[in-house]
């Protein structure tokens, strides 16, 4: 693996139980630009980092643990050197989000102290 395969945090995710009230914090309370938002998830701008909230789909992601998204260029190639590497994996690369003209993937794995992290890679199409 190149040094330089993970390019920066591309999100951090924060695990939360009511949207409205959610919102409503980041927003009004702390100051932070939505970017946009749907029944579950909902993005803000923080000084060139997204923040991420949402209602976890699994239990496992119901923690006050942030996941830490880890953008990479090529997610497949990346989780194939991970793997090699002894990296456990939760899923394989998938769509996650598909936007206008953007397609969003990710793959969670488990660092060594069991928390969920994931690579990310965004596509233009």
């Amino acid at each position: 693996m190149e040094a330089n395969m993970i390019q920066k945090i591309g999100q951090i995710g924060v695990p939360i139980k009511n949207m409205e009230n959610a919102i409503a914090f980041y927003k009004d309370k702390l100051g932070l630009p939505l970017l946009f938002s749907s029944d579950s998830m909902a993005f803000f701008e923080c000084s060139g980092q997204r923040l991420l909230l949402s209602i976890p789909e699994k239990e496992e992601f119901a923690n006050s643990s942030s996941v830490i998204y880890f953008q990479v260029e090529d997610i497949k190639e990346a989780y194939k050197e991970l793997i090699r590497k002894g990296v456990f994996f939760n899923d394989e690369p998938h769509i996650v989000a598909k936007m206008e003209h953007t397609e969003t993937w990710m793959a969670f794995f488990k660092d060594s102290e069991d928390n969920t992290h994931a690579l990310m890679s965004e596509l233009q199409i």
